[in-house]
């Protein structure tokens, strides 16, 4: 079969932990690539779950100040305040 080489841009310590971690479980770096490739390929799938970070502005705690902060303002407690546009220049 033939061989072909990937180029991947990893950070310096993580890729220290990675090499180091492969050396304790008994394979090397290149070995444990291709076990993830393949079961890429076997599973038609990223073979872990993948996430994206909650958005900060929707927590909870953030999204009550926002509903506090609209009832207020549908009371009529609010305070208009004039739009001022500041040149960059």
């Amino acid at each position: 079969m033939a061989q072909t080489t990937i180029t991947a841009r990893v950070d310096s310590t993580d890729k220290s932990r990675f090499d180091n971690f492969c050396s304790n479980v008994g394979i090397n770096t290149s070995t444990a690539i291709n076990m993830f490739v393949k079961a890429v390929l076997r599973e038609n799938r990223i073979p872990f779950e993948i996430t994206q970070s909650p958005d900060p502005f929707f927590s909870e705690t953030n999204m009550s100040h926002v509903r506090k902060s609209v009832h207020e303002l549908r009371a009529g407690k609010g305070t208009v305040h004039e739009l001022i546009e500041v040149d960059d220049e």
